[in-house]
């Protein structure tokens, strides 16, 4: 069982009684298979992901119960059905407020920072979306260089505001040191963007798209979170109808969409911090917000299991091979036999996620926007 002493002192341990009802969990519900701290730290040894609540939202707005969100989630999440039995899930409870919201960060930057030293996916029950920076700072303080994805209504670049939830981007996009090789953002709704922002992010390469655009297609964001490290949800993203406590906008991704993009961040073996951050309960109603995250976390399960299934890119007999020249270049497209998942060759001869769209625009001797884009990246 491997040491995780250092972070102790900056947990506090799940109350189970208080999220189950008198009678306790049935066999069948995943409130009775979760690992807790609760009256004993647990063994994550074969966890495949693990819960760290943090309500933290003085970036955005306080909370008068910084456990009120985690908690409310937990109670909804722990008490649906236990179906994927291969993928086990932890949780090590709430992460306690620091003095600042700065050490706040640094709290939630060395759980997550442990965790991952210890090859443990991280699903982070957030606060406001500024806890996406403490997220990163645990890769920045290892330097390691990521790709990150954010799913988000708005762009948080906002630098006139004074609230850290709306201007964290320019810290973790343009700070220095930097780790962050390549930057996505999913689902914004461009009545909140100012268009010479989204210039600004094309200049540096970074992909944005909108939310029309994305559910058009909505299977093209797949090979989008299966190259990332990094991956953070904020509830605006979803309309306000499947997401009461969304008080940003009526507009965005419905319930079934957003439970989809979580099951592609399951599937990636690259993803391995997930925050969903937004929640703030108090503007919840029917605890319909709260369902709405147990649902995505359901379906992170869902993508785990399917995600196992997957062979490795080095065991070539696994997947269907196709050599082909488009535009006068030649690469190299793999079908996985067991997903039926897409890679490309990049410009430098690696392999990146793609979609068969993808492939059809190779095959038709056009070159793929995801190439080229990899190309000016490159």
């Amino acid at each position: 069982m491997a040491d995780y002493e250092s972070i102790l002192d900056f947990l506090e341990p799940v109350n189970l009684y208080e999220l189950s009802d008198d009678e306790g969990y049935k066999d069948t519900q995943l409130g009775k298979h979760i690992l807790v701290n609760d009256e004993y730290f647990p063994d994550l040894e074969e966890a495949d992901f693990v819960i760290v609540g943090f309500g933290e939202s003085r970036g955005f707005a306080p909370s008068p119960n910084i456990n009120a969100g985690p908690n409310a989630i937990r109670k909804e999440f722990y008490s649906l059905f236990y179906w994927h039995k291969e993928v086990r899930v932890a949780d090590v409870g709430n992460v306690r407020a620091g003095a600042s919201l700065q050490d706040s960060y640094a709290a939630l930057k060395s759980v997550v920072h442990e965790l991952i030293q210890h090859k443990k996916r991280v699903v982070i029950l957030g606060g406001s979306h500024d806890l996406t920076l403490a997220q990163y700072k645990a890769y920045a303080s290892n330097e390691q260089i990521i790709e990150a994805t954010c799913v988000d209504a708005k762009i948080d670049l906002n630098m006139d505001s004074i609230l850290p939830a709306d201007h964290f981007l320019m810290d973790m996009l343009v700070g220095e040191p930097n780790f962050v090789r390549h930057y996505n953002h999913i689902g914004f709704q461009s009545y909140f963007v100012h268009p010479n922002m989204l210039e600004t992010i094309d200049k540096l390469r970074f992909d944005c798209y909108r939310v029309g655009r994305v559910k058009e297609k909505l299977e093209e964001m797949e090979p989008v979170i299966r190259n990332s490290d990094l991956f953070s949800f904020d509830i605006s993203a979803i309309q306000h109808s499947h997401a009461p406590a969304n008080r940003l906008t009526p507009n965005g991704f419905n319930g079934e969409e957003a439970c989809t993009l979580m099951q592609y961040a399951g599937m990636s073996m690259n993803v391995n911090t997930i925050g969903i951050y937004g929640y703030l309960p108090h503007q919840d109603e029917h605890d319909l917000t709260a369902k709405q995250i147990s649902h995505m976390l359901w379906y992170l399960m869902d993508g785990i299991y399917k995600g196992k299934n997957e062979a490795k890119l080095e065991d070539r007999h696994n997947f269907n091979e196709f050599r082909m020249a488009f535009a006068e270049l030649e690469t190299t497209f793999l079908q996985s036999k067991r997903t039926g998942r897409w890679w490309m060759e990049d410009p430098n001869g690696k392999m990146i996620a793609c979609s068969h769209f993808d492939y059809m625009v190779a095959s038709a001797n056009d070159i793929p926007e995801r190439w080229m884009r990899a190309a000016e990246r490159s």
